[in-house]
């Protein structure tokens, strides 16, 4: 089984910053794509940030310029780096790993459980 457990998040100030991290856990041959999505009551789930495993990037236009992903391979970890918040940032936030358990086997897609990030204005 693959666990994928998020830390950080929390309240920020508008113009503020936070840091999340997702490390991936359980056994698997490798993690392809990582990122972040979010999700604020009463929409729908969106992409925040994508990134390879070799280090290659992609954001949401909202968050270009103001939110950073990266990883660490020898982790099993994705970070996202958030500055500059603004209320409408406000949602939980999800990690996403898409593993291939064995060398054979297509990649899967794995969610960690969400951690909430509240924007005071």
């Amino acid at each position: 089984q693959v666990q994928l457990v998020e830390s950080g998040g929390g309240l920020v100030q508008a113009g503020g910053s936070l840091s999340l991290s997702c490390a991936a856990s359980g056994s698997f041959y490798s993690i392809e794509t990582m990122g972040w999505s979010r999700q604020a009551p009463g929409k729908q789930r969106e992409l925040v940030a994508g990134i390879t495993s070799v280090g290659m990037t992609n954001y949401a236009d909202s968050v270009k310029g103001r939110f950073t992903i990266s990883r660490d391979n020898a982790k099993n970890t994705v970070y996202l780096q958030m500055n500059n918040l603004k209320p409408e940032d406000a949602a939980v936030y999800y990690c996403n790993a898409n593993v291939r358990r064995r060398s054979w086997v297509s990649a899967s897609t794995y969610w960690g459980q969400g951690t909430q990030v509240t924007v005071s204005s």
